[in-house]
């Protein structure tokens, strides 16, 4: 038997219920805050990620599915979704003289080494915001990303964690400082911080070691190479914070693993799922439009990790109930099918949001309730000749032994069915 590529995964009906829970929540959040849908293609030219995302971080060195086509280009599946995003405004016109909120959705890939909460194909809801150069569109997206933690009933198992790194030149100069700290003790460093040093030594700073964090409890600090106008932006976010009430702590190893990030960077964490803990990451890449062929445009924006935001959407609702079908319609004689399905699209119509079921495979009455029990709907529609010919319904509700069965006109069928 073929089974699932490793690190990738099927959402099986049952969970698929509660992932549109939360991805309607989320996109309803969204909309909420006035950002608009922009859909972007899996594939893109490996070169958009190595010059968007860094060919030093680990996302680009060893991470990416690519592939060469017929045509011998170079492509790789998405592995995030901001330098996309950028690409597609660029490429449409979208960002000169303008501003732009967009977001977007779907599976992203990398290679990783899988566990729960952590996928080869992970999913993602992306929310992006260009030419806001002030701290007023980070805070913004902050206050999007509280509402839908509100929204969901998740907000007491996340805590939010922020930062920032300056401009791009004092990140460079922090970068030399700290590798000029920690190259005379090299050897002492982690397996993975050793390859690092070489390739993204701030990414060091989020080693999860306990012997590496004791190395840098003396290393410099990436505050102190902050600009003036970078600790003012950063000052003013914090201001608005606190005015919103949305609690936070400034982390001042908190650097994210993209090349492109200036300034503000945060993440909501947890720790209610073990090793990954964080549920939602962003922050500021100023220079990544220009950086792709632009022209200088101030971006910044986060993205949701759905895997874990539905893992913990589950701890905080284990028992919500999510029931196939709401009604569930007994033909009484196969030759009724025809009038059935007509039934059905009839209720449709006048029912919206209703999940109406028709019993295929026939069976006698008995076996058909049965069914209707399983598929767990409210109400069971008996569909003989009499209702045919006198153009009513008879309706029984499978939760309430009271209401019993009735056969109704039409509009108190819709009446009770509505209810």
């Amino acid at each position: 038997m073929v089974k699932a590529v490793r690190g990738m995964r099927d959402i099986l009906p049952e969970q698929t219920r509660r992932w549109h829970q939360v991805e309607r929540s989320i996109l309803a959040t969204l909309a909420s805050h006035a950002f608009e849908e922009i859909r972007l293609p899996l594939l893109e030219y490996t070169e958009l990620f190595a010059r968007g995302v860094g060919e030093a971080t680990d996302i680009v060195e060893k991470e990416m599915y690519t592939l060469a086509d017929r045509d011998g280009d170079s492509l790789s599946l998405r592995p995030e979704g901001t330098a996309s995003c950028v690409r597609a405004l660029q490429e449409h016109g979208l960002l000169y003289n303008q501003t732009q909120r967009v977001h977007y959705s779907g599976p992203m890939f990398r290679y990783e080494k899988p566990q729960k909460g952590r996928y080869r194909q992970f999913y993602q809801i992306g929310a992006e915001a260009y030419g806001f150069a002030g701290p007023d569109m980070d805070a913004e997206l902050l206050l999007l990303a509280w509402d839908c933690w509100h929204a969901l009933g998740i907000q007491d198992r996340l805590r939010l964690e922020i930062n920032t790194l300056g401009s791009s030149k004092d990140r460079a100069a922090y970068r030399d400082a700290l590798v000029a700290y920690l190259e005379p003790i090299q050897g002492q460093l982690d397996e993975d911080s050793q390859r690092r040093l070489l390739t993204n030594p701030m990414r060091i700073l989020d080693s999860k070691k306990p012997e590496t964090q004791a190395l840098l409890e003396g290393a410099p600090r990436l505050p102190d190479f902050v600009d003036a106008e970078s600790r003012e932006h950063f000052e003013k976010l914090q201001q608005l914070l606190d005015q919103v009430g949305i609690p936070y702590r400034v982390n001042a190893n908190l650097v994210r693993g993209l090349d492109y990030y200036t300034r503000t960077v945060f993440e909501w964490l947890t720790d209610d799922l073990g090793a990954q803990g964080a549920v939602c990451a962003g922050g500021r890449y100023d220079g990544l439009v220009e950086r792709l062929g632009g022209r200088p445009t101030p971006a910044v924006g986060f993205a949701v990790g759905l895997d874990r935001v539905v893992l913990l959407h589950e701890l905080a609702e284990p028992k919500t109930a999510f029931a196939p079908a709401d009604i569930y319609i007994c033909v009484l004689d196969e030759s009724l099918m025809g009038t059935a399905m007509a039934l059905s699209q009839r209720l449709r119509s006048h029912l919206e949001g209703q999940r109406i079921r028709i019993n295929i495979g026939g069976g006698a009455l008995k076996k058909q309730m049965k069914r209707a029990d399983a598929a767990q709907a409210n109400w069971a529609i008996l569909l003989g000749d009499d209702e045919r010919d006198l153009g009513s319904l008879t309706l029984k509700h499978l939760r309430n032994a009271e209401f019993g069965q009735q056969r109704l006109v039409w509009q108190q069928a819709l009446d009770q069915l509505n209810d």
